[in-house]
């Protein structure tokens, strides 16, 4: 029963306000990735540095939480667009392998790529990092994650798109996309780690 009245309010919520609806369910689990993230992060620290007392960083989940946030509305409109250029079922209620073949390839070829630019360039923005820094957190991350986004990706729209209504086909993306998030909020982590220490020892040259 509670599931179905949080389906409804859901619903109600994205037939008044979609925008705002998309906004604060995509930070929201975007942001948990990022809490998933860090957690595995501390308990890993914790395990091979036992003197070192895991710290959780609040603003970074916050930053996640803003990118979702705004990412979410923008995916949708996308969606509605695949929805029109792609309808998947015919007069007689069969579904289109065919059109549904091209949605997941358009998403892949065209939002995949954006989406990722988005990520890499607004996070390095909102950590405050200059444009070489960006520039280098490009060169180091954007090949290895986008051939892991075609490794995984794909799969998860081909259900999303044959089975979720609209309303509910960003959420369901960016609930599986916690794991995607996780995987994101690692790598870029670790790309953060380096470019400090580099910081640190151009520093120490100077």
């Amino acid at each position: 029963m509670a599931a179905i009245a949080v389906a409804r309010a859901y619903q109600h919520s994205f037939d008044t306000r979609p925008n705002a609806t998309l906004a604060v369910a995509g930070g929201a689990l975007t942001a948990l990735g990022d809490v998933v993230a860090q957690v595995t992060q501390n308990i890993r620290a914790r395990r091979e540095l036992h003197h070192t007392r895991p710290q959780y960083d609040a603003k970074r989940t916050l930053r996640f939480f803003i990118f979702g946030a705004a990412m979410s509305p923008f995916i949708g409109r996308w969606n509605k667009f695949l929805e029109w250029r792609f309808p998947l079922r015919s007069e007689g209620g069969k579904i289109s392998m065919s059109s549904l073949t091209k949605r997941v390839a358009a998403d892949q070829i065209i939002m995949a790529p954006i989406g990722l630019t988005m990520f890499l360039g607004g996070m390095g923005i909102m950590e405050g990092r200059d444009l070489n820094h960006i520039k280098g957190k490009f060169r180091d991350l954007y090949k290895e994650a986008i051939i892991a986004n075609w490794k995984v990706w794909p799969a998860v729209q081909i259900i999303n798109f044959r089975s979720m209504p609209l309303p509910y086909r960003v959420p369901f993306q960016q609930s599986c996309g916690v794991f995607w998030t996780l995987y994101l909020s690692l790598l870029n982590s670790s790309e953060e780690c380096k470019q400090e220490l580099e910081d640190n020892l151009r520093r120490t040259l100077d």
